[in-house]
């Protein structure tokens, strides 16, 4: 039977519980094509690679679910450092499960690198783009104010992490990530835009349309807007520049006059503390950029940090909201737009990236220009825009059906796992 062996970006929360440890339940379609796997085991020979943080118990090789794991050891919170030894402890790996191939779910860390370094068998390494960091350091700044992009907070200074430093820190990974694409024979996107960058970073690279399977609880549950807060905005994400909070803000301040009773609602890290001294300490330049705006445009109140979110929580506060936004600078294919489509909740999102070929402007979502507050508020406005066409619905209850039909395709599991297994056929019988 044939053997691969995954190398992921994180611990996966089904060997997180198994092992008592803390894991991430970020990239959730990983989760999801996990759980294909697992259920049809016999097709191949899985093995998992997964990194854990330096102060981490430090766990090598076990087994869960009947599928071989190995933890390596990498500091996470430092992505733009590569550590040499890696490659050693990759080489260990591979001499004791002895894959066939590998499959290397994303380009972002140093792990990608050192082990495509350690494999060195290009025709048999596949690797799934996620984002691209080269690009990502290109617009990383989203059009903030000069005098922004070079502040520096007692926390930036303190942990060599201002804004500027930040985009440096994607730059490296940019290179870091041109190597992977180089060292990999086989490439899997979803979107023009991620098959554009890998074919501009290796011409000579075999390309394989794969799409994402999620999260199970996001296949259950559907939108309706009698049963959602009005006037309510919900963001995935917004601690750094690239996912565009700043101009979410903008645009509620451009709202607010006729919506007086709306929200906005962040998941994930907060980057804008509380008002206790200790919390301002540990404010990012970018966070104080943001607590200006929400002063700047009367929103005190209206702006709701919820910090990390499981899967069942997003999926109530999806469920909950009248408007799924993603205003980034650039996307390929994020999770939380496919999650809010299956779900049936109106998007508004950047034309950027692969998002066009996640949405169709007024058909399953709504489209905006990058970086233009105006033109958001006004998509938010539609979406919030109750009058009835003569279908009987609205322009969001029309977008929620077709964005939900849309989705339950694109991201359809056992579609999905049947590609996956025909690309490593395709991959393995290779010469």
């Amino acid at each position: 039977m044939n053997r691969v062996l995954w190398i992921c970006n994180i611990m996966l929360p089904a060997i997180g519980q198994e092992l008592g440890l803390p894991y991430s339940s970020r990239e959730g379609w990983l989760s999801g094509i996990f759980e294909k796997m697992v259920g049809k085991q016999g097709e191949v020979t899985l093995g998992i690679c997964f990194p854990l943080g330096e102060k981490e118990l430090p766990v090598r090789k076990f087994t869960v679910q009947g599928i071989c794991c190995y933890a390596f050891r990498e500091d996470l919170t430092a992505p733009e450092k590569y550590a040499q030894g890696m490659e050693e402890g990759f080489r260990q790996i591979f001499q004791d499960f002895r894959p066939q191939m590998i499959h290397i779910f994303g380009t972002e860390f140093p792990h990608a690198l050192a082990a495509v370094r350690a494999y060195q068998n290009p025709a048999r390494t596949l690797v799934g783009i996620q984002g691209l960091c080269g690009e990502i350091a290109k617009v990383y700044m989203a059009g903030l104010p000069e005098k922004v992009q070079k502040s520096a907070t007692f926390r930036d200074l303190l942990r060599k992490d201002s804004i500027r430093q930040q985009q440096e820190k994607f730059a490296i990974r940019g290179r870091r990530e041109r190597e992977v694409i180089c060292g990999s024979g086989n490439i899997t996107g979803r979107t023009r835009f991620d098959r554009e960058g890998a074919r501009r970073l290796h011409p000579g690279s075999k390309y394989y349309h794969m799409d994402e399977t999620l999260r199970r609880e996001f296949y259950t549950g559907q939108w309706r807007m009698e049963d959602c807060e009005k006037h309510s905005i919900f963001l995935g994400q917004g601690d750094y520049p690239l996912k565009g909070m700043h101009f979410a803000l903008k645009a509620m301040g451009i709202l607010l006059p006729r919506y007086p009773d709306m929200k906005l609602y962040v998941a994930g890290n907060s980057v804008i503390g509380n008002r206790s001294l200790k919390e301002k300490m540990k404010l990012p330049a970018y966070g104080k950029y943001l607590l200006k705006l929400i002063a700047e445009n009367g929103l005190g109140g209206k702006v709701i940090m919820l910090g990390k979110l499981e899967g069942e929580e997003m999926k109530r506060q999806y469920l909950k909201s009248s408007v799924y936004l993603c205003p980034s600078v650039l996307e390929n294919s994020p999770n939380t737009v496919g999650e809010a489509q299956l779900l049936g909740v109106p998007v508004a999102a950047s034309r950027t990236g692969g998002i066009p070929d996640l949405i169709e402007d007024k058909v399953d979502g709504l489209l905006f220009p990058v970086g233009d507050e105006r033109l958001l508020a006004k998509a938010v406005e539609a979406l919030w825009d109750e009058r009835k066409g003569p279908d009987g619905c609205c322009l969001a209850q029309r977008i929620s059906a077709n964005a939900r039909r849309r989705a339950r395709a694109t991201h359809d599991g056992e579609k999905n796992y049947a590609r996956l297994m025909e690309i490593y056929a395709h991959i393995l019988e290779e010469k």
